[in-house]
């Protein structure tokens, strides 16, 4: 296929390999294993297995290949490996590249999983770890070292929505040698320029925006075929994260339709934003993409949009959040995000509940903040049943 064609025609016919039946929609080859004629053959798959051969569905299969293949050539870097969730991404790109003796440098902005991964487990194997604020350009300054390996950040934090600076970053990190690892949810594949602005390695839970009809867990990694194949494959496939054909399928599906959907869920965002500023029950609205944001300006060269997911901070704190909450008619309470579906949830009670309050504090995490993932609803339906369910506050 022709690498000149549009990110939306790419999510939709990407990679794409059809059987002898010549089938419209992606086969699904759920098996976990192949045959081979001969034992000659078999010999031969293991020695060197072409792009169309495959030995066991833990090293790669034919649907999942056509996903890894699709999501790569959206993201627009050489290859990418399937993972079994967006943790399974995270955990693997950051451990197939480092040993004991090396040092990271990530932003202390993360999910709670992602900070579990590097204050608790990577120090376990002798990796040292620096936490900093991650919007603070002379903080990566002073934190990267000749040792360092490797750095790591979301793009865009949960849940507070502090942006960082990918280029700048990559520069201060590539200046030592180190890589840069980056967690790309939030910004979704269709707002990515990860690549040209520096990143080594892209990071999604595809169980988000990928697939974004609640069904199925999954996690890509994309970067370089040296990084991928060289690194990331044999530790994937060695310690068994890959993602299942069915999964697989689930998430070819989802790419045909993300842009519309994330495009649609971007603007029932501003819509929100808008509405919400200055309200009295509200101590402050925050999105990347409103121009109240501190990081507009920044936001606006780094992804052209300010992506599916606004929060904002009810005055009066758990009580207040909380009823808030469960007066509202069309957005569900669950902790997932990029969804179809409209998604609200208190992270200093959810998604981050395990961190330390003074951590909390620290990255904006307040007892009243909600964190609110806008689905594909009409925009004025939303706005109501916000502005109603903040009547009972």
């Amino acid at each position: 296929m022709s690498d000149d064609l549009n990110p939306r025609t790419k999510a939709v016919h990407a990679g794409t390999r059809r059987s002898q039946y010549g089938e419209v929609s992606e086969a699904l080859f759920l098996t976990q294993g192949f045959v081979y004629d001969t034992a000659e053959a078999a010999e031969a798959r293991f020695l060197q297995s072409g792009p169309d051969e495959f030995i066991y569905a833990r090293y790669g299969n034919p649907t999942v290949a056509m996903f890894e293949e699709r999501i790569a050539a959206l993201e627009g870097t050489e290859d990418g490996f399937a993972t079994a969730s967006g943790m399974a991404a995270v955990n693997g790109a950051l451990m197939a590249f480092l040993k004991a003796g090396d040092h990271v440098v990530a932003g202390r902005a993360l999910f709670g999983s992602c900070l579990y991964i590097l204050e608790n487990i990577l120090p376990r194997y002798g990796v040292d770890v620096t936490l900093i604020d991650g919007t603070d350009l002379d903080a990566w300054r002073a934190a990267v070292r000749p040792d360092t390996r490797l750095c790591f950040f979301e793009t865009i934090s949960n849940p507070a929505l502090e942006v960082v600076d990918i280029q700048s970053v990559s520069e201060i990190a590539h200046a030592q040698g180190a890589l840069v690892v980056v967690d790309n949810v939030f910004a979704t594949p269709v707002y990515s320029k990860a690549v040209q602005q520096g990143a080594d390695i892209i990071v999604y839970s595809t169980t988000k925006h990928v697939d974004g009809q609640g069904r199925a867990l999954g996690g890509v990694i994309l970067g370089s075929k040296e990084h991928i194949r060289g690194a990331i494959e044999p530790y994937m496939k060695h310690t068994g994260g890959a993602m299942s054909p069915f999964n697989a399928w689930v998430m070819l599906k989802g790419l045909e339709t993300m842009e519309l959907r994330v495009r649609a869920q971007t603007t029932n965002a501003m819509v929100l934003a808008e509405a919400l500023q200055g309200h009295e029950k509200l101590s402050r609205v925050i999105y990347p993409g409103h121009s109240s944001h501190p990081q507009h300006d920044l936001v606006s060269r780094q992804m052209g949009a300010g992506g599916t997911i606004l929060s904002f901070d009810i005055k009066g704190g758990r009580d207040a959040a909380f009823r808030f909450l469960n007066a509202l008619e069309i957005a569900v309470i669950s902790n997932n995000l990029g969804d179809a579906k409209s998604i609200a949830t208190p992270p200093a009670f959810t998604t981050h509940q395990r961190l330390p309050d003074a951590q909390k504090a620290e990255l904006g995490i307040t007892p009243g903040l909600v964190r609110f993932s806008c689905g594909i609803e009409d925009p004025q339906d939303l706005e109501r049943d916000i502005l109603r369910a903040l009547e009972a506050v």
